[in-house]
């Protein structure tokens, strides 16, 4: 079968992940493992071995991206059918590593699939994905008669879905009826919706320090100025909120409610309520985007249940929990202003795709689907245990330890905010000449300011080189 022994005292770029896409791919060659024999599931690989099932399953996506694995719903993976594996167009010795930067992060980065280790993005890895959810799904669109799906769809978006929405808001005490709802291509298509809806070049709003890298970019496009709340454990700072809102009356502030992008941290009761009344006395909308709230195991506030929809607009999606190809998401607001927003989304790109939206309401009836959320959680809070201990033991120091959701937000040893020394930016260029993606402050501050701060995705910062690097750096 497979000769395998784990080496930990490699150097360079051969990791655990590397050795076990090695040690396949020489047995598949060697015919040791033919074409349709069953392989060990990742918990019994890692547990025969004494290595984590998060390297197990990096190796196994990694033989399955390049074709040697198959996955099967229900049965793992198998050697894959003889001639399928294909070569890589790129080898090793010609691998250049990425420029990073604002641009990279925006474009290069969905297109870009060399760099190994990704623990600087926003995404859960392809194999915790609900693939058995998305195949039913899929399957179920190939019955659908052609005619129903040949046109351009409903402006508000596909009826069902918007329905299967507000019945779920209402779990989070949000009342909205499925005309209250518009569905977007992902919540990063909502802000910009509401952004081009609400506001007018020139208008001042808030956003939070460190916040969401995609929208800062979305409020320089439209011309708008943007100043920075900071971000604590519990929200927004207030009294910061108050004072800019009286000295330069913001429109609008843009708030990550729930295990927030790129902090982890969540808002309080408190928090919330005063963030209201603030809203309130300032004359401010609340654009709150909650993309993250299925993978909080308790509960939170949620400001537009709070509010009533009166000052509130919503913005939710499916990126983080059944696939960022889907791409579909949704804003819920006042009746007054849902239309506004159905009309600029028209003017801006037509309807959005009702076939993307029928596969998402599939998979979200079908009973597989609030399992997968409870294993996708069980496992996220596994990995920022493990995460933790590690830069507990590097002496890293973390913003919060929010133990859910997809982010930490950490500063490792070595790196600070005094003049003269290694930023975070230099150490996230350094991590990419060796295959490792790092996420630097400065994509979450709207200045784009070298801030000493890098945010981890849990479910990818698992890996030893990772780690190896990290140490020396």
């Amino acid at each position: 079968m497979l000769d395998f022994q784990p080496d930990r005292t490699r150097n360079g770029a051969s990791t655990l992940v590397d050795q076990i896409v090695d040690a396949y791919v020489q047995a598949i060659a060697a015919q040791t493992l033919r074409p349709g024999m069953s392989v060990p599931s990742v918990r019994a690989f890692a547990r025969e071995h004494g290595i984590s099932t998060y390297t197990v399953a990096g190796a196994y996506a990694r033989l399955a991206a390049l074709g040697w694995l198959a996955a099967r719903p229900g049965s793992g993976y198998r050697i894959a059918p003889s001639g399928q594996a294909p070569r890589p167009s790129v080898s090793p010795a010609d691998w250049q590593p990425p420029r990073l930067g604002a641009d990279w992060l925006l474009s290069d980065i969905y297109a870009d699939h060399s760099t190994p280790i990704k623990a600087g993005c926003g995404w859960l890895p392809r194999e915790w994905l609900n693939e058995e959810g998305l195949h039913q799904a899929l399957r179920h669109m190939g019955r659908v008669p052609a005619l129903r799906i040949s046109g351009y769809g409903h402006p508000y978006g596909h009826a069902p879905l918007r329905e299967a929405i507000a019945a779920g808001l209402t779990v989070h005490g949000l009342q909205a009826e499925a005309d209250q709802i518009v569905l977007t291509q992902g919540v990063t298509h909502g802000l910009d919706l509401v952004i081009r809806t609400l506001l007018q070049p020139g208008d001042t709003v808030l956003v939070e320090q460190p916040g969401y890298a995609n929208l800062l970019p979305l409020l320089r496009l439209a011309g708008m100025r943007a100043l920075a709340v900071p971000r604590g454990g519990s929200g927004p700072d207030c009294e910061a909120l108050d004072r800019l809102a009286r000295e330069h009356k913001p429109r609008a502030i843009f708030i990550n409610t729930v295990l927030q992008n790129p902090s982890g941290t969540t808002l309080t009761m408190a928090t919330a309520f005063r963030l209201l009344q603030l809203a309130q006395q300032h004359g401010m909308w609340v654009v709150e985007d909650d993309i993250s709230r299925e993978l909080l195991p308790g509960v939170a506030p949620l400001l537009a249940a709070l509010d009533g929809l009166q000052r509130v607009v919503y913005l939710g999606g499916y990126s983080k929990v059944i696939s960022p190809s889907v791409r579909v998401g949704y804003v819920v607001a006042h009746r007054d202003l849902v239309g506004d927003l159905a009309r600029t989304k028209m003017a801006a790109g037509l309807t959005s795709p009702e076939i993307m939206e029928r596969i998402v309401h599939q998979v979200i009836r079908e009973g597989r689907y609030r399992g997968h959320i409870l294993r996708t959680r069980e496992r996220l809070a596994q990995a920022h245990a493990e995460v933790e201990t590690r830069m507990d033991e590097a002496g890293f120091d973390l913003a919060a330890r929010p133990q859910a959701g997809l982010f930490l937000w950490a500063r490792p040893a070595g790196v600070d905010e005094d003049a003269g020394t290694p930023g975070a930016n230099a150490l996230a260029q350094q991590a990419s000449q060796e295959g490792i993606w790092l996420a630097p402050g400065s994509y979450f501050d709207v200045d784009q300011t070298d801030l000493p701060w890098i945010r981890f995705n849990v479910a990818y910062s698992l890996d030893e080189t990772l780690w190896r690097f990290l140490r020396k750096a």
